[in-house]
């Protein structure tokens, strides 16, 4: 005969052993099928823009440009070959049309070869992440010719101008193209004007990764410490024709992703 107590331990342990099936974890607890990534065609080469990609320049014209003083007025740059060359001569900044939030963007440049100069005045150029203004308020990845042109280091290339040096020197020689791939991040404002969350970077030079999620301090400043003293939404890309004597850089295949 078997005692009422050992028949309990056996339901018992049944029953716990029921329990433990139940709440052991299965690979599926943590398999999730909604929400469906949108399809994206990625471009032929890794410079060529996928299919949601909107597309700032491609060789044709600058029918995606204005000009940064002015908006009512056209960029007119030089457009030549399938390539956008800065104009020096009066016509100053050009920034796009329309305004971005958070975004991928890819665009390639050139130092011409026969760049003279040297430190900050040797092919000098930038590519103002968001422009908050009509000159060169915004903030600011420097493009200038660094393959053996020494300068202060949050000033050369693929850095954010004065504020954080490049992880490496990526440079190519003049009369090479290069390229930049961003990942731009921008700040983030509450009601009162105050910055919640600062603008965050990404940065690949020529395929190399120069600036890994740096925050930003604020604006680019070229003389004082930046800081957020101006609330702003969207902005437009702006490409900067900086204002020295060396010979103008030019731009080509100019692509950008919302996020």
């Amino acid at each position: 005969m078997i005692s009422k107590s050992v028949c309990l331990t056996a339901i018992l342990a049944v029953s716990s052993y029921q329990l433990f099936a139940q709440d052991k974890p299965k690979p599926e607890d943590t398999e999730f099928y909604t929400p469906v990534p949108p399809k994206v065609t990625p471009g032929a080469t890794c410079s060529a823009p996928p299919s949601d990609a909107v597309i700032l320049f491609d060789g044709t014209g600058e029918d995606k440009w204005v000009a940064a003083s002015d908006s009512t007025k056209p960029a007119d740059w030089i457009v030549h070959h399938g390539i956008l060359t800065v104009n020096k001569h009066g016509v100053g900044n050009i920034r796009t049309k329309q305004y971005f939030g958070n975004y991928q963007l890819h665009i390639e440049w050139r130092v011409p070869k026969n760049v003279t100069g040297s430190g900050q005045a040797r092919g000098n150029s930038g590519v103002f992440l968001a422009s908050i203004g009509s000159g060169d308020a915004g903030y600011e990845l420097q493009v200038l010719d660094n393959y053996e042109n020494k300068t202060y280091t949050n000033g050369q290339a693929g850095s954010i101008y004065k504020q954080s040096a490049p992880l490496v020197n990526a440079s190519r020689k003049p009369g090479e193209w290069q390229s930049y791939d961003v990942v731009w991040t921008a700040p983030v404002f509450g009601a009162d004007g105050n910055v919640q969350s600062p603008a965050r970077v990404t940065v690949f030079h020529n395929g190399v990764l120069v600036q890994n999620n740096f925050s930003l301090l604020g604006p680019t400043l070229y003389i004082g410490k930046p800081s957020y003293t101006q609330a702003h939404g969207p902005s437009p890309v702006k490409l900067q024709a900086h204002g020295d004597k060396s010979e103008p850089i030019s731009y080509r295949n100019i692509w950008i992703r919302p996020l």
